[in-house]
């Protein structure tokens, strides 16, 4: 069997990273960027931290941010007719998954006009060139959209996300440096982390997953398991675990996959507007119990990368102390359990949403819509 493995070309990582656009922008020969950046982030000066870099070297550039949390098919739209409108030749994307969510959407457009339809995109879209030049700098560490081939956008006319794989959208580049994440407040640090450990415990679970794959899995749960806790306390020591450990788990899911977690999530998104990495956190539990049958001994793997002493446990016991270890990672850092908004009449329409996601069929156990109805039920 022949495995892939898709990288950025180039990244860099640690305190002080951003140093080093402009630099990579001046060898490049780029004139003009386009930077893609959420309002909150531009309004609180996190986008700032880069642009001054740029002001303070002459470079040129326009911030797009009509991007919403879960961005839609309106953001990319109104952000291509901004690119054409700009004069930018490269793009920079600050945020989190929704800014290079939207920014991979507008780059591959851009370079590939006939798939002006976003819903084109959908699934895996036979374009033909890369996307723009793109440096891309998370703000948040939980999405590695920095380091993946996907992408999610909202159709909210139809109520549903669907989700974008391209080897011709991941960023030339990654600048993965955690003072771009000390501001975040501890409600968005919990959730993007706990939906870093959901891409790394899917990631390793996956159907598709393989041992190069599993050990930066395994590797980012480690990171993740030790550094979340401090990082919700903005602990500079747990702000640098967390952006390695999710970026780890980046380059390992975007090539294997994941599953039902994520399918649902991006259900619980598209219906009620639920921030991703909410309901990553709150299915992940649910979904582990529900595949825990058929993944042999990796949950003893996972039990003691989060940090448990599996010693003499027998299989249905490290199961359940691997799935108690993350429920408890959930509700340390403040997760909710339930979801209020759910509702019995929705059941139908989001379970058949999440069968048709993009993701399910990476789930390591073969489901049906009853039964992800099930699983939805176990959050009211």
């Amino acid at each position: 069997m022949v495995n892939r493995f898709v990288l950025n070309a180039i990244s860099y990582h640690g305190k002080g990273a951003i140093q080093e656009i402009p630099g990579l922008v001046a060898a490049k020969g780029c004139k003009k960027a386009f930077i893609a950046s959420d309002p909150d982030l531009v309004k609180f000066g996190v986008t700032k931290k880069v642009t001054d870099i740029l002001d303070a070297n002459g470079m040129a550039y326009e911030i797009y941010s009509d991007i919403k949390p879960n961005p839609t098919i309106e953001n990319v739209q109104s952000g291509v007719a901004a690119y054409k409108a700009s004069g930018a030749d490269y793009m920079i994307t600050i945020g989190g998954g929704s800014s290079m969510d939207t920014g991979k959407a507008i780059g591959i457009i851009i370079n590939n006009p006939e798939f002006a339809d976003v819903r084109s995109l959908e699934g895996v879209a036979p374009t033909k060139n890369r996307t723009v030049f793109t440096i891309a700098v998370p703000t948040t560490a939980g999405t590695a959209a920095e380091a993946t081939i996907n992408y999610v956008i909202t159709d909210v006319e139809r109520k549903r996300k669907f989700v974008c794989v391209d080897t011709n959208d991941i960023p030339d580049i990654a600048i993965v440096d955690p003072d771009m994440m000390a501001t975040m407040p501890k409600g968005l640090t919990a959730s993007t982390g706990m939906d870093a450990l959901t891409h790394a415990i899917e990631g390793y679970t996956t159907k598709a997953a393989w041992a190069l794959a599993d050990c930066l899995n395994l590797e980012a749960i480690r990171l993740i398991a030790k550094s979340l806790r401090g990082a919700v306390q903005n602990d500079p020591d747990g702000r640098e675990g967390m952006a390695l450990g999710q970026f780890v788990t980046g380059m390992a899911f975007s090539n294997v996959g994941l599953g039902i977690a994520h399918s649902m999530a991006h259900t619980l998104g598209a219906v009620y507007d639920t921030p991703h990495g909410v309901a990553c956190a709150m299915m992940l539990p649910i979904v582990m119990e529900y595949n825990a049958e058929t993944t042999g001994e990796k949950y003893k793997a996972i039990a003691e990368a989060m940090g448990v002493d599996t010693t003499g446990m027998d299989q249905p016991t490290y199961r359940k102390a691997a799935i108690d270890a993350v429920r408890q990672l959930s509700v340390d850092v403040g997760i909710p359990t339930k979801l209020a908004a759910l509702k019995e009449e929705d059941l139908d329409f989001l379970a058949e949403s999440a069968y048709a996601d993009a993701c399910r069929p990476g789930n390591p156990k073969d489901t049906c819509v009853e039964d992800l109805k099930n699983l939805f039920r176990k959050l009211m």
